[in-house]
């Protein structure tokens, strides 16, 4: 491997995104995610970690799969006017569309498509480097009511200034 490569690796996220603690020791574990807010929309990302490679040097699909299947929950924390609700996946389709090497960003942005008394629908189309990585939708189910923290703005994302 070469020194550029880990140069990469060790990078700060893009501009605006900030670390955020998100799904629980899983998710803390395997992370660390960046979020942050571009005109109301939530966008989800991380850098490629040597931890998260397989045996080619690139991501895994299931560090992939797992931040996928936290995007569109996220997403669904800041759509205005919604209740927020612990949203538990049903099923999560996805496609690998392109490798997320070493020392790639990976980020996606989650759309809700729609909702029912009981279900969440929703896609993302997550991209490694500015290249499609995956594209993914999923059904969540409605769980219970978040009520602990900022309802407002969940994962801490909006500049107290604004």
């Amino acid at each position: 491997m070469d020194t550029s490569t880990l140069i990469n690796a060790s990078q700060s996220p893009p501009a605006g995104f900030r670390a955020v603690r998100v799904g629980g020791n899983f998710i803390a574990h395997n992370g660390p995610l960046f979020a942050r807010l571009v005109e109301g929309r939530l966008q989800l990302g991380f850098r490629v970690e040597a931890r998260h490679t397989n045996p080619l040097g690139i991501c895994h699909g299931g560090m992939l799969a797992t931040m996928a299947d936290m995007l569109i929950p996220c997403a669904a924390m800041y759509r205005p006017g919604e209740e927020r609700r612990f949203l538990p996946t049903i099923s999560l389709q996805v496609d690998y569309m392109g490798a997320a090497p070493l020392g790639a960003w990976v980020q996606g942005e989650g759309e809700v498509l729609r909702t029912t008394r009981n279900m969440l629908f929703g896609q993302a189309l997550v991209l490694a480097d500015g290249q499609p990585a995956m594209r993914v939708s999923g059904i969540f189910k409605q769980g219970r009511l978040v009520t602990e923290g900022n309802m407002e703005d969940p994962l801490g994302l909006m500049d107290p200034a604004d």
